[in-house]
C-alpha cells in the first residue's frame, strides 16, 4: 500500500512525513526525501536541545568513513587460511553511494564547503606478531586484487611504518614482528557537523524541527496513518501531550528506536531485542604528538570482543581543531541512550523477545566475559592496551571521555533461539507506513544506502519514478539496474569529485 498517495481519507492536519530523532539516519532520510518530494510537509521531533547529540556527536563516535580499508572485522579468515572480503567490498560501495550524496548535496548548494565535515586521513591498520603478520599480508593480497582496494599498500618494514605513523613504532622492540597496510584515500567525518548542516538544509527549506519534543505513543488508525503523540519537555510545568498525524514515519532515534518500535506494534518488531554497550576513549590535543600522527589506525580485536570495540589510535578533526583518540574500551550501562534510562533494557523486555534475548546471551559467553574483564579492568591495565600501538605513550597527555552508547541488534533464530548482529537493520512494516533503523556499525558511513533501502520498501510504487533522479544524485548506485551507456552519461554528469566527498 502507498502511504503518501492520497489524502482523502485524511484530515488537513495531516502531515506527510514524521521523523522521530535528530541524528544522521533523520537527517538523510530527510534530505532525500526533501530532494525527491519537495512538496512533502516534514516534521521533525528531538527529545534533546539540539540535533546530533547522541550517537551522531563526533565524541560520541569514531568519526572514521567506514570503507573497510581498515577494518579487520570486515576481511575474516576462513578454515582454509582464505580471506574473505565480500562484506569489505560491500561495506566500501556502500560509503561510496554516501560520498556521492554528499557530493550531490555540495555542488547544489545545499551544504557548505566539505572541509567543514570531512577530511582525507589514511586508513591504517596495525598488527604485532607473526601469525597476525602473515594474515595481514593474505588480507593484502586478497583486497588489493580488487579495484576498489588497488591503492592499498603493504609493508612489514618498520622504518617505512615510521614513515607512514611514527608513533606506532617509536621506541618499539625492534625483535617485535609488526606490519601494516595503508589506504590514502581513507576519510575522517564529523557526523555531529555533517548532521547539523542537513538540518540547516531542511528548515531552510520548509521542515519543521521540534528540538525537546519527546515522542511517547505510535498509534495507527484504521486509514493507515500515524498518530504520533509528542510531549514538549522543554520546562519543568506539565504539559498535555499533543498529536500529529502522519502518513509515514520514520523512527531514527539510534538506541531508542527499538522501544519506540515496539509501542508501535508493528508485528516485523516482534522477537527483536537489544544489548546496549557504552565505550570510553583516551584523547589528546597535545600539538607535538599530533603533528606525528596523521591516520586513523586500525588494530585486532580481543577474542569475543564487539566489532566496535576493535582497538584504533585515530586521528580525528573536530570543529576545526585535531586531535587523537585512542579506544574504545568497552564498557556496560542498561542504557539505551546517552542521555536516557537505566530501565530501557528492561522494559524492553517483552514476551516475543526474551526467548531472544537468552539465546544470544548463551551463544555469546565469551563477550560477556570480555565486557566484564573491560568494567574490571584497572586504569593502568587500560592504558597499556594504547602503549600497545604507540610505546612512548604516558598518562599526562591523554584524558578520558565517555562514548556514546550502541545498540546491538538481537534477533529470533529458529534454531539458535536468538542471535547477536553487529550490522544495522532497517525494520519495517509490510504496508511501508512506519520503519526504524536498529544496530550499530558501520552505521553512519553507511546512512545513505541504509535509507535508499528504506525508501524502495516503503514507497515501492513511487520508487520506480524516483530511481532516475536518485541516479542523477548518485551514479553508482543499482548499476546493474541501468544499461551502461546510461551509467556512463549519468557519470559524466555528475562531474568532478569534490576533496574527500566524491566518487574515487
Amino acid at each position: 500500500m502507498e502511504r503518501v498517495a492520497t489524502k482523502k481519507t485524511t484530515g488537513q492536519n495531516t502531515i506527510d512525513v514524521a521523523l522521530i530523532g535528530g541524528g544522521i539516519m533523520s537527517a538523510t532520510l530527510g534530505a532525500l526525501l526533501k530532494l525527491l518530494e519537495p512538496s512533502w510537509t516534514i516534521k521533525v521531533f528531538e527529545r534533546l536541545d539540539a540535533v546530533a547529540q547522541e550517537s551522531s556527536n563526533p565524541w560520541n563516535n569514531a568519526g572514521t568513513g567506514h570503507a573497510a580499508l581498515c577494518e579487520l572485522n570486515y576481511t575474516p579468515e576462513k578454515a582454509d587460511g582464505t580471506v574473505e572480503i565480500s562484506k569489505a567490498v560491500a561495506i566500501n560501495e556502500q560509503f561510496e553511494v554516501s560520498r556521492e550524496f554528499w557530493h550531490h548535496l555540495l555542488t547544489g548548494g545545499h551544504l557548505p564547503e566539505p572541509a567543514s565535515f570531512i577530511s582525507h586521513t589514511p586508513h591504517m591498520t596495525f598488527v604485532r606478531g607473526t601469525a597476525n603478520v602473515d594474515y595481514l599480508k593474505r588480507r593484502f593480497t586478497a583486497l588489493s586484487a580488487h579495484p576498489l582496494f588497488s591503492e592499498m599498500e603493504f609493508t612489514d618494514d618498520p622504518a617505512v611504518i615510521a614513515q607512514w605513523a611514527p608513533l606506532l613504532v617509536l621506541d618499539r622492540d625492534s625483535d617485535e614482528a609488526v606490519a601494516a597496510t595503508r589506504a590514502t584515500s581513507g576519510t575522517d567525518v564529523d557526523f555531529g557537523a555533517l548532521t547539523s548542516q542537513l538540518f540547516a538544509y531542511l528548515t531552510a527549506n520548509g521542515v519543521e524541527l521540534n528540538l525537546q519534543h519527546e515522542v511517547n505513543k505510535l498509534k495507527k488508525r484504521k486509514d493507515g496513518t500515524w498518530d504520533v503523540t509528542v510531549k514538549d519537555v522543554s520546562w519543568n510545568a506539565k504539559a498535555a501531550p499533543r498529536t500529529v498525524n502522519a502518513r509515514f514515519v520514520f523512527v531514527g532515534a539510534g538506541g531508542g528506536a527499538l522501544p519506540l518500535l515496539q509501542k508501535a506494534g508493528i508485528k516485523e518488531a516482534k522477537g527483536y531485542g537489544g544489548f546496549p554497550i557504552s565505550g570510553e576513549f583516551l584523547r589528546t590535543d597535545d600539538p607535538e604528538l599530533v603533528a606525528q600522527h596523521q591516520a586513523k589506525v586500525y588494530g585486532k580485536a580481543d577474542v569475543g570482543s564487539p566489532p566496535m570495540s576493535v582497538p584504533h589510535l585515530d586521528t580525528r578533526v573536530v570543529d576545526g581543531k585535531t586531535y587523537l583518540m585512542f579506544g574504545p574500551y568497552a564498557g556496560f550501562s542498561p542504557k539505551y541512550l546517552k542521555k536516557g534510562s537505566l530501565l530501557d533494557l528492561f522494559t524492553s523486555l517483552r514476551t516475543h523477545n526474551i526467548g531472544s534475548m537468552l539465546g544470544a546471551g548463551l551463544k555469546n559467553i565469551d563477550l560477556t566475559q570480555y565486557l566484564v574483564g573491560q568494567l574490571l579492568a584497572s586504569p593502568e591495565s587500560k592504558f597499556t592496551a594504547l602503549q600497545g600501538f604507540m610505546p612512548t605513550a604516558h598518562p599526562k597527555d591523554w584524558e578520558k571521555i565517555t562514548a556514546g552508547q550502541r545498540v546491538q541488534v538481537i534477533k529470533k533464530d529458529p534454531k539458535k533461539g536468538g542471535v547477536l548482529e553487529f550490522g544495522t537493520e532497517v525494520i519495517a512494516a509490510a504496508d511501508g507506513s512506519i520503519a526504524g533503523l536498529l544496530g550499530a556499525s558501520p552505521g553512519a558511513s553507511t546512512a545513505v544506502p541504509a535509507m535508499i533501502d528504506l525508501l524502495e520498501r516503503c514507497f515501492p510504487q513511487r520508487f520506480a519514478a524516483w530511481r532516475p533522479e536518485l541516479a542523477t544524485m548518485i551514479p553508482s548506485l543499482g548499476q546493474a539496474q541501468w544499461e551502461a551507456t546510461e551509467l556512463d552519461s549519468l557519470s559524466a554528469a555528475a562531474g568532478p569529485s569534490e576533496e574527500a566527498v566524491g566518487a574515487r
